[in-house]
């Protein structure tokens, strides 16, 4: 017997009245009120420091900034290409731009290997050695600064890029390897069984498998080190005299010419833009990152 197919019912639409519309955005108008103060509360240092950065040292201590609404005229450009006129900061951003990327690409291929062998590989002692790890996810980083600067006397990685990029990889590894282990672990079972079928070692596992599916926590350790690099004041204020980075740079020119604001100003915001800048670039896979592990 020929069944007669039933008419497809289509989803039952309710319009909403205008009054129902005005009622359901006063009743948040509350919280959008506060969120945009809280924004622009905290935003405004750093709005400031770029109006600052766009007047002359005599049109800022004379009104401030605000002065920029009411006199548009007074903005200039010039004293952004000031800045790469002075040998101390060009040096500085060259140095931070090397620290920076070796300070992440490091601690990322580690504790990318890391994570795999913690996750995924059976040896000896491999959770009390995991637990390890996190735990020195608690040692102050403060703690290591006399011990190892007495080393790097002693070793000659004082003032040196390649120190730098060993001490902040250092204290990035626990960090990053806790991550990535806790990504990897949610990697279904199956796809690494199906690849050891077929013949794939472990390295090619963790190179074609694990590696591309890893890319939201790597992403996310990525976005971690190089704010926490690129920002750093007190290790290259400890550990680097001539091949300071950018933030003690600045910290250097803002204590021995406080008025130089063209310089410092300018400076300290292009300073700021770079990692905002990356930030923006990868930040689809920030939450991701954050999330790694935390459901099965």
């Amino acid at each position: 017997m020929a069944t007669v197919a039933e008419p497809v019912r289509e989803p039952v639409v309710i319009d909403e009245s205008v009054a129902t519309r005005i009622l359901r955005v006063l009743r948040r108008a509350p919280v959008h009120v506060a969120l945009a103060v809280i924004g622009v509360l905290w935003l405004m240092p750093t709005i400031g420091l770029l109006f600052t950065s766009l007047l002359t040292p005599s049109d800022a201590q004379a009104a401030g900034w605000w002065q920029v609404f009411s006199k548009p005229s007074i903005v200039t450009f010039e004293n952004y290409a000031n800045i790469f006129q002075d040998d101390g900061i060009v040096s500085s951003l060259w140095v931070t731009a090397q620290v920076t990327l070796g300070a992440t690409i490091l601690p990322i291929l580690v504790a990318s290997l890391a994570g795999y062998a913690f996750a995924w590989l059976e040896f000896p002692g491999r959770d009390w050695i995991f637990l390890g790890v996190v735990a020195l996810l608690v040692v102050p980083l403060q703690m290591s600064l006399i011990p190892i600067f007495e080393l790097y006397n002693k070793t000659g990685l004082f003032d040196t890029i390649i120190g730098l990029v060993f001490f902040h990889s250092a204290f990035a590894l626990p960090f990053g390897i806790f991550l990535l282990r806790n990504f990897f672990a949610g990697i279904p079972r199956d796809l690494l069984e199906a690849a050891r079928i077929d013949g794939a070692s472990e390295l090619r596992i963790f190179a074609r498998v694990v590696l591309p599916l890893g890319i939201p926590a790597i992403a996310s350790l990525g976005i971690f080190q190089v704010l926490f690099v690129w920002n750093d004041l007190l290790i290259g204020l400890v550990l680097a005299q001539d091949n300071q980075p950018i933030a003690p740079e600045i910290f250097s020119q803002l204590r021995q010419f406080g008025a130089n604001l063209e310089i410092i100003a300018p400076a300290a915001f292009f300073s700021a833009l770079v990692p905002l800048t990356i930030f923006a670039m990868f930040q689809r896979y920030f939450v991701e990152g954050l999330l790694a592990g935390s459901v099965k």
